[in-house]
């Protein structure tokens, strides 16, 4: 399959930063719904990874009432190359965890009065548990307050933990989502404390120890990977049982992260859509704002409605 992308010929120079196209732009509205939404997080002390990570979706979801709470704290104990989210060592950083937090989430999805509510964390490698059992509670705490709302969780791989993802899945969300970011030949770059095998290993025993949890995974495009590696990474989730896929576009959040290799093109995102329909996923959101929770209420809803 040949791929399409928006590049610069730089001859002998330095390849200059590729410019973002139309197709990856979002405008930027909502402004009241966003500033409300913030002061109630803040007056919590909540985080959202929608905040964290520079998400292009935020305005538009905070303004339909959708949020990706992140819990754990506000500093990741890992240095991926893709992410905004403040890095902290926990020898150096104060990062006890709020007890409160897992109340406090509970109670502001139900101020919002949310029919989905996305859970997500920061990795904790510096806890015993990876930050598991905080994160149960979480998930326990949101279904006690909403029990009519869906819940989907968004982990890291708890380095490899299998009795910390069983925590969480044994908590009672309805999703279990578990990002795999990139190819495997960009894991060192992209993602250099995580093991590529180790989170397809994830999202089999999240498939095999609750089988009516619906399982998904997302990933970037944009960071030099090719076409055959998507077609492969999409394979292997589906030899894992993966129900849904999301692939969304690679965009620089900030100078110190890694630099967009290339913008692939609205119909490129199509045909990986194409393809991973046809290797029998429930459900493949694929553009260039996709990102792992965009729209999740729906992608849900849709992929369990495949027959």
């Amino acid at each position: 399959m040949s791929q399409t992308f928006v590049q610069i010929e730089t001859g002998g120079k330095p390849p200059a930063r590729p410019r973002l196209p139309e197709w990856a732009r979002k405008s930027r509205t909502h402004f009241e719904s966003l500033n409300k939404l913030k002061s109630g997080l803040r007056e919590l002390n909540l985080h959202t990874v929608c905040e964290s990570a520079r998400c292009p979706n935020i305005h538009e979801c905070f303004h339909r009432g959708a949020a990706t709470f992140m819990i754990l704290g506000n500093l990741c104990t890992r240095g991926c190359g893709f992410c905004s989210v403040p890095k902290g060592n926990p020898r150096i950083h104060d990062m006890a965890l709020d007890a409160s937090e897992p109340a406090n989430t509970a109670r502001m999805a139900a101020a919002m009065q949310l029919r989905y509510v996305v859970i997500t964390s920061v990795n904790r490698d510096d806890l015993p548990d990876g930050g598991s059992a905080h994160f149960a509670e979480t998930v326990l705490r949101v279904r006690e307050a909403l029990p009519e709302a869906r819940v989907e969780v968004l982990t890291p791989d708890f380095d490899g933990n299998l009795d910390a993802v069983a925590r969480v899945l044994d908590a009672g969300p309805h999703v279990f989502n578990h990002n795999m970011e990139t190819v495997p030949r960009l894991y060192r770059k992209v993602r250099p404390q995580a093991n590529y095998q180790q989170s397809l290993d994830v999202l089999r025993f999240a498939r095999q120890h609750r089988p009516e949890v619906l399982t998904k995974s997302g990933f970037m495009a944009g960071l030099g990977e090719t076409a055959e590696e998507v077609e492969q990474l999409l394979r292997d989730l589906r030899e894992q049982d993966t129900d849904v896929a999301t692939i969304g576009q690679y965009l620089q959040p900030t100078r110190r992260n890694l630099a967009v290799a290339e913008y692939v093109t609205p119909e490129q995102f199509d045909r990986y859509r194409d393809f991973g329909l046809s290797l029998g996923f429930k459900m493949v959101f694929s553009g260039p704002l996709v990102r792992s929770s965009y729209m999740a209420d729906l992608v849900s809803e849709q992929a369990e409605s495949h027959k």
